[in-house]
């Protein structure tokens, strides 16, 4: 398999996608370590030449910034930021999304400005081509002087400490050191600080979570052309000169999106009944469409951080300086994992209040979408869990990025808290997807009520697929296995695109 060559080109979310999900590996460009090797060059030599303090290269660190260290115990100072700062604390993060973390921290250092030696980046570049994947853990970050704990589990490894993944399997680092034949590394001035400060941790939730959001909007927008014609809705609010006439960008895609998506529907061209619909059926393309909106946004934030340096400090060999600044902070990220975590909130709100339509009786369709209403209760409780869901939803939606804690003795006084503004709206957005199948599934089942008049072909082409896993309704039956088959479905089934 060809390697991803790792150079200057500025990358996007789905340059980042490709190679993560091809399991294609990476090696440095030549370019790339001439960098690494001349700002360690000029680093060496300027610690030679200067006695003064540079921060975190002789001096100690955060509220310790003013101690002087000795040239002798430089490499000492670096193992122990390490190992002091890995207190990680909660669940293990997902695999994928440490391993967007690893290639995005090896893109950061093969920049040239974090004066880390040649090989240290080239471990970094075998621990990703190996499959060797560190066990990072959900809290610890605030955030501030970038994600310090999370990045001291990632680097634990480095020095033959902590846990990896491997294949799935969770070991210990010193296991697979041994297997690989690889020697422990010892960190020369810098490293460690340039390994630990940096926003890697929000950065590789960032970009999942707008990789996701992405398909997740697919699916709601998908979904919710199904249920518009099993509550056999009209279709007149999806008119091109209605979005036309008030043209954000994402409502006129949702609503493009729609029309194709209805496009050969019979039950969407059968005469209707009613003059409107409720707004979760009539304002898709505005609902939507903000939602597609802001994943756009906060992908352009997500695209500038991926191709960034966010270290501390920062090395200019061209221009013989030194700088330390604020380039970790990670206030931009927590601002915008905030904001796209109440647009996918949004988005599962809108859908349940489709299902909860679905469900309620109306339009010809039974009560709770059940074939002898009262003996059997149908998906009523289904309705529930999409509702609970949401609830929590709601609550997730305060933004993390509106508190700050001080820390390190007054040194961080300001933090932003993106940490934790990426794994709520992770959480949010593991909920948006069950709520979605939840929907799929209601809407599936009230389209049976509708036989023989049809969908559009291609929802019946995603119909039939789905049926294959999950058969109509009947009777109640055992519901908690058929809502995780269908989130399965979700995730496994590609929607064929639209023509």
């Amino acid at each position: 398999m060809d390697h991803f060559t790792i150079n200057n080109a500025v990358l996007s979310i789905g340059d980042i996608a490709q190679i993560t999900q091809s399991d294609r590996p990476i090696a440095l460009s030549e370019e790339a370590i001439q960098r690494i090797s001349h700002c360690r060059k000029y680093l060496d030599e300027t610690l030679q030449q200067r006695e003064a303090p540079v921060y975190g290269i002789n001096t100690g660190f955060g509220a310790l910034c003013n101690v002087k260290i000795e040239a002798s115990k430089l490499t000492e100072l670096q193992h122990n930021l390490v190992v002091s700062h890995a207190c990680g604390i909660g669940e293990a993060i997902p695999v994928r999304v440490v391993k967007t973390m690893l290639l995005l921290k090896i893109l950061a250092l093969a920049k040239g400005h974090s004066g880390v030696r040649i090989e240290t980046v080239e471990r970094l570049v075998q621990m990703y081509n190996e499959g060797v994947f560190p066990v990072v853990y959900e809290y610890g970050s605030l955030g501030a002087s970038g994600d310090l704990a999370p990045l001291a589990h990632l680097s634990l490894p480095l020095i033959g400490l902590g846990e990896v993944y491997v294949n799935g399997v969770k070991t210990s680092a010193a296991q697979v050191h041994e297997v690989l034949g690889w020697e422990p590394l010892e960190l020369a001035s810098k490293e460690g600080l340039a390994l630990l400060n940096g926003t890697q941790f929000m950065s590789a939730y960032g970009v999942e979570l707008v990789k996701e959001g992405h398909r997740l909007l697919r699916w709601a927008t998908t979904i919710a052309a199904l249920s518009v014609d099993a509550y056999d809705g009209r279709t007149e609010p999806f008119h091109e000169k209605l979005q036309a006439i008030r043209p954000h960008q994402g409502q006129i895609d949702v609503a493009a999106a729609l029309r194709a998506l209805l496009s050969h529907s019979d039950l969407s061209k059968q005469p209707k009944a009613h003059v409107q619909d409720p707004y979760s059926f009539r304002c898709i393309p505005q609902v939507l469409g903000a939602t597609l909106d802001v994943i756009k946004h906060v992908q352009g934030i997500f695209e500038t951080e991926l191709n960034a340096v966010t270290d501390n400090p920062n090395i200019f060999p061209e221009d013989d300086l030194i700088l330390s600044g604020g380039n970790f902070h990670g206030q931009t990220l927590a601002m915008a994992l905030d904001y796209l975590c109440l647009a996918l909130h949004e988005a599962g709100s809108f859908s349940e209040r489709r299902t909860y339509q679905l469900v309620s009786g109306k339009r010809g369709l039974p009560p709770f979408l059940a074939g002898d209403a009262g003996l059997h209760s149908g998906l009523m409780i289904a309705q529930y869990s999409a509702a609970s869901l949401v609830s929590r939803n709601k609550q997730l939606c305060t933004p993390a990025s509106a508190d700050t804690i001080d820390s390190s003795a007054g040194q961080e006084d300001h933090v932003s808290m993106g940490a934790n503004a990426a794994t709520k709206a992770w959480t949010v957005m593991n909920n948006l997807e069950q709520i979605l199948g939840i929907e799929l599934l209601c809407a599936a089942q009230a389209i049976e009520f509708r036989r023989p008049m049809q969908s559009s072909p291609y929802l019946e082409n995603v119909l039939q697929a789905y049926r294959k896993l999950i058969p109509h309704q009947s009777s109640d039956r055992y519901m908690h296995p058929e809502i995780k088959a269908t989130v399965q479905f979700m995730r496994e089934y590609q929607l064929p695109e639209l023509n």
